[in-house]
C-alpha cells in the first residue's frame, strides 16, 4: 500500500563546474598593444542541505532524484567576470542523516531548523590571461579552465526526533498508549502490524511541561536481519533518549520476550544498550493483584518496571512520572549528543533496503545526462 510517510530516499547530487577564464587581448582604437584583458570564470553552484521544520517526511524528494547546481559562466573581454552558478538548497526535515550511497560513509546530520550544511562545493572559476602577464610575458594567450564539478549519490534517512521510543511486538498496545496519553491518533485494530508508519505524539505533563513519544511498527524476532518491517523502522529509535519496552501481561514469558526485543536492538546497533530503558507490562486490566505479584518475581531487575492499562487508565499517571524522572537526568543530554547516529552505514543490507523502499538500484551518472566539454585541467594554486 502506498504511503505518504517517506523516510528513505536516494538521490544524485552534482555541483556546478567553474567557468573558463578568458584569453582575450584588448582591442581598441588608438590603443596599440592593449595587452591581455581576459576576465575570470564564475564559480560553479554549491549544493546545500537545509533543515526545515515545516517538513515531516522526505516525500518531496521522492520524485526529485537529481539535484544539479548550474555551471559558472565563462570570463569575457575587458576583464568581464563570468556569472557564478546558482546554488541548490535541499530542504530536509530535522533529523535527517546523510550517507554516501557507494561506501556507506556518514556525511552529515541535520537536526535543527535553518541548519545549513554544504554537501558539494562548486568548482572555482578559471583565471583570465590578465593574471599571467609579467614583465617577460606581456601578452599571454592562455587562461585557466574552471575546476570540475563534484558528483555524489547519497542516501537520506529520516530518524525521528523523540524523547521516548516505544519498542514491542505487534499488538503490544503501543498505539493504544500513544492514543491515550497524547493527541496523536494512530490506527488501532486487533490484528498484527496495524501500525505501518511511525507516529509521534506530544505528552502533556505537570506544570506545562511535555515530552515527545514515538510509536514505531512492531518488531518481530529477526527484525535486525530484515524480517517483518525489519530495518525500515529500527533506525528511528536511535535518536530516542529513552526506550519504553512494552510487553502484554498475558504473554507466556515476559522475560523471554524482553530478551528477544533487546537482542534485536543489540544486533542492529550495540550502542543502543547504553540508552535508558523502562519496561511496561500492558493490558494489566486482565490481571489481578495476586497475578501481578507473581509476575513481578520473574521480571528483569536491571531496569524500572511498571504495570499499566491504556484502556482503563491504570498506572498511566505513574508511567508519566517514571518516564519524566528517567528523562530528567544528566544522561539525557549525554545520549542526545552521543555518536549512536553518527556511524557509517552497514552496506550488507543496502540492496534489501533499497528494494523495500522501492528505490532504483541503478545509479545514473552525470555523463548520461549532459555532455561536458573536454578541458585540460590545470592545477589551481591557493588564491589566498
Amino acid at each position: 500500500m502506498e504511503t505518504n510517510f517517506i523516510d528513505y530516499v536516494k538521490i544524485v547530487c552534482r555541483s556546478g563546474k567553474g567557468g573558463r577564464g578568458s584569453a582575450h587581448m584588448h582591442r581598441a582604437k588608438y590603443v596599440p598593444n592593449g595587452g591581455p584583458d581576459g576576465g575570470d570564470g564564475g564559480r560553479g553552484g554549491h549544493v546545500f542541505l537545509r533543515g526545515n521544520r515545516n517538513y515531516w517526511t522526505l516525500l518531496h524528494l521522492r520524485y526529485e532524484r537529481h539535484v544539479f547546481a548550474t555551471h559558472g559562466g565563462n570570463g569575457g573581454r575587458n576583464g568581464s567576470h563570468g556569472a557564478d552558478g546558482t546554488d541548490r538548497y535541499i530542504d530536509v526535515p530535522c533529523g535527517t542523516v546523510v550517507y554516501d550511497a557507494e561506501t556507506g560513509r556518514f556525511l552529515c546530520d541535520v537536526t535543527e531548523d535553518g541548519q545549513t550544511v554544504m554537501l558539494l562545493k562548486g568548482g572555482r572559476g578559471g583565471l583570465g590571461n590578465k593574471h599571467f602577464a609579467t614583465s617577460t610575458n606581456q601578452a599571454p594567450r592562455y587562461a585557466q579552465p574552471g575546476e570540475p564539478m563534484q558528483e555524489l549519490t547519497v542516501i537520506m534517512e529520516l530518524k525521528m526526533l523523540a524523547d521516548v521510543g516505544l519498542v514491542g511486538f505487534p499488538n503490544a498496545g503501543k498505539s493504544t498508549l500513544v492514543n491515550a496519553i497524547s493527541s496523536a491518533k494512530p490506527k488501532i485494530a486487533g490484528y498484527p502490524f496495524t501500525t505501518l508508519d511511525p507516529s509521534v505524539g506530544v505528552v502533556s505533563y505537570r506544570d506545562n511541561r511535555s515530552f515527545v513519544i514515538a510509536d514505531i511498527p512492531g518488531i518481530i524476532e529477526g527484525a535486525s536481519e530484515g524480517k517483518g518491517l525489519g530495518l525500515r523502522f529500527l533506525r528511528h529509535i536511535e535518536r530516542n533518549a529513552l526506550l519504553l519496552f512494552m510487553i502484554p501481561g498475558d504473554t507466556d514469558d515476559i522475560r523471554h520476550d524482553y530478551e528477544v526485543l533487546l537482542g534485536e536492538l543489540t544486533t542492529y546497533n550495540p550502542e543502543l544498550l547504553n540508552k535508558q530503558r523502562v519496561l511496561a507490562i500492558t493490558k494489566s486490566d486482565l490481571l489481578d493483584d495476586e497475578l501481578m505479584d507473581m509476575l513481578r518475581a520473574d521480571l528483569p531487575t536491571d531496569l524500572p518496571t511498571i504495570f499499566i492499562s491504556a484502556v482503563t487508565g491504570y498506572g498511566i499517571t505513574e508511567l508519566k512520572d517514571l518516564l519524566w524522572q528517567q528523562l530528567d537526568t544528566a544522561e539525557r543530554q549525554q545520549l542526545h549528543s552521543s555518536s549512536i547516529v553518527h556511524r557509517d552505514k552497514d552496506l550488507s543490507f543496502l540492496q534489501d533496503e533499497l528494494v523495500a523502499e522501492g528505490e532504483d538500484l541503478v545509479i545514473l551518472d552525470a555523463e548520461d545526462i549532459e555532455d561536458d566539454d573536454d578541458l585540460e585541467i590545470i592545477d589551481f594554486e591557493d588564491e589566498e
